[in-house]
């Protein structure tokens, strides 16, 4: 069984159960700040235009941004592209509002790694009741006793672009302020800053609670401590980052949606993108290693129907 990730460096003291939960100040203030803002300037501002501004900047940072730029490319390198389209769609993940690059990279590893042990502390699985869990990942931070080391690789570490967005990861919401103030005003900045930030984080904890306590399995890893489950409502709004089984299954693959009728925009953009020679080098499950603790549990993964596959443009086609 596999349980190292390449950035995720472990011993024999190595613990992912021992540690304690402690309070966050700069998180929480984060969160609780710009969550008063949301609530009572939304309230104050509501109206079609800011509802839009909200509805566009979320799907472009949290598609391009969080899914596209932070998970399946900085996390995973599943797909290659040129190098400022990268920074670009990073940066659009940092909007976010959850953390800078290396912040994300940390985050995301070190739980990967404890959910492939046989057992990890509750924080690193969702493991305790809903409150109590949405208290910890929003307001707090965990401290293991003896935590593995973080080591991102050189072309991540030594990048002073990645180095500058994780100094001022907070501070990257100001241009884009300052433009949706010159544009519209306060209600802007409210609708497209603060209000998309708290449903941002807000749902990105409640997908995670979800996608790893209930939900579809097509498969196990068997002998890990947590599995992934598909939460089938939220494949759109997710932009596909809620097929959370299939992540687990095939952690290196570029597409999330893999099977008939697991909706996956962020798959549905990445292909676009191929088709326009943005993209290439796409990492699919046929191209991964194979997993000897992964375990089949539905007819369609026993069969390995996976209808995933890079799809070409009959428009880009004729033009070519």
């Amino acid at each position: 069984m596999t349980t190292e990730l390449p950035r995720i460096h472990s011993d024999t003291h190595t613990n992912p159960i021992a540690g304690s939960v402690h309070w966050s100040p700069l998180k929480s203030l984060w969160y609780s700040g710009h969550l008063l803002v949301a609530l009572i300037g939304g309230a104050l501002t509501i109206g079609w235009t800011p509802v839009l501004v909200f509805l566009i900047t979320s799907a472009v940072t949290l598609c391009l941004g969080h899914s596209l730029g932070m998970h399946r490319k900085l996390i995973h390198h599943s797909y290659d592209c040129p190098r400022w389209m990268e920074y670009l769609f990073v940066h659009l993940g940092v909007l976010v509002g959850m953390a800078g690059p290396f912040g994300m990279v940390h985050t995301h590893d070190l739980r990967d790694w404890a959910q492939r042990q046989p057992d990890c502390h509750p924080y690193l699985r969702h493991g305790s009741n809903m409150l109590k869990d949405a208290w910890w990942q929003l307001h707090c931070d965990l401290r293991l006793t003896h935590a593995p080391t973080f080591s991102p690789e050189p072309r991540l570490a030594e990048d002073q672009m990645y180095r500058f967005m994780e100094r001022t990861w907070m501070l990257q919401q100001v241009p884009l302020a300052v433009v949706l103030f010159l544009c519209g005003g306060l209600p802007w900045v409210i609708w497209g800053i603060s209000v998309r930030i708290i449903i941002s984080l807000t749902g990105h904890w409640l997908i995670g609670y979800f996608a790893h306590n209930e939900g579809q399995m097509d498969h196990e890893v068997v002998g890990a401590a947590v599995q992934g489950h598909n939460v089938q409502w939220a494949g759109v709004l997710t932009m596909g980052e809620s097929w959370h089984n299939n992540h687990h299954a095939f952690p290196g693959s570029a597409a999330l949606g893999l099977y008939e009728g697991q909706a996956d925009p962020g798959w549905w953009v990445l292909n676009a993108l191929h088709n326009l020679g943005l993209v290439w080098h796409i990492a699919l499950p046929e191209d991964l290693p194979n997993r000897s603790n992964l375990k089949a549990l539905s007819p369609r993964a026993r069969h390995g129907l996976v209808i995933r596959q890079i799809r070409p443009c009959p428009i880009m086609n004729a033009l070519r």
